[in-house]
């Protein structure tokens, strides 16, 4: 059995030596299922390969730069699904148009944003360097930027970052309570009993200065 899982056979019709052990060898070694996320990297990798060899004149990977990453995001809208719609276009801006219009079909920023990312971690994991990454140069970021904008504007919907959720002012006031006391135990002194006096929790006298002390 070859690596796609077909058997090998002889131009007379007979089993390829090693056939069978190969396939019992398969049977018994579990095979690792990529990610969603993986398989979904190494199609974007290698389509982008393909449109680098497709390139007129062909493109090595180590000549690609930013502005060429942005030949591929253009190149990719004509594959898009997502209506944008032109300034002119009386369904500027609205979210959800009643009738059709011939404005464009174009990809959406957030498919195009999440391609970015895939193709950035895959050009590092196949040798690039990161100062030397195309997917991650500023005109890419500033590309990217400007169609978020485009889109939200065209059609009527806004791109809100996600907010870091805060705790609850009765566990912010713990967590500050547990600082203060780490604080204090760094510096060593002592914390303030209920009583808000300085010393043994047990005695409630306070204790006597130092400049005093016999």
């Amino acid at each position: 059995m070859n690596s796609e899982g077909l058997v090998n056979f002889n131009g007379d019709g007979s089993l390829v030596q090693g056939s069978s052990s190969s396939n019992g060898r398969e049977a018994r070694e579990p095979s690792t299922v990529p990610s969603r996320y993986e398989s979904q990297k190494r199609r974007d990798w290698n389509t982008f390969g393909q449109y680098l060899k497709n390139h007129r004149p062909p493109l090595a990977l180590s000549r690609c730069s930013g502005a060429h990453v942005l030949e591929f995001l253009r190149y990719l809208d004509q594959f898009g699904k997502t209506k944008v719609h032109n300034p002119p276009c009386p369904f500027f801006g609205h979210p959800h148009p009643p009738a059709p219009c011939p404005c464009p079909l174009k990809q959406a920023w957030g498919s195009l944003d999440a391609l970015i990312g895939r193709l950035r971690a895959a050009y590092e994991e196949h040798g690039g360097q990161p100062e030397s990454n195309p997917f991650g140069a500023r005109a890419v970021r500033l590309y990217l930027r400007e169609v978020r904008e485009m889109q939200a504007k065209a059609r009527g919907i806004a791109y809100e970052k996600k907010k870091r959720k805060r705790p609850p002012p009765q566990q912010q006031q713990q967590q500050l309570q547990q600082h203060h006391e780490v604080q204090q135990q760094q510096i060593g002194q002592p914390t303030p009993n209920s009583n808000g006096i300085n010393g043994d929790p047990g005695s409630s006298n306070p204790m006597i200065p130092l400049s005093v002390h016999n």
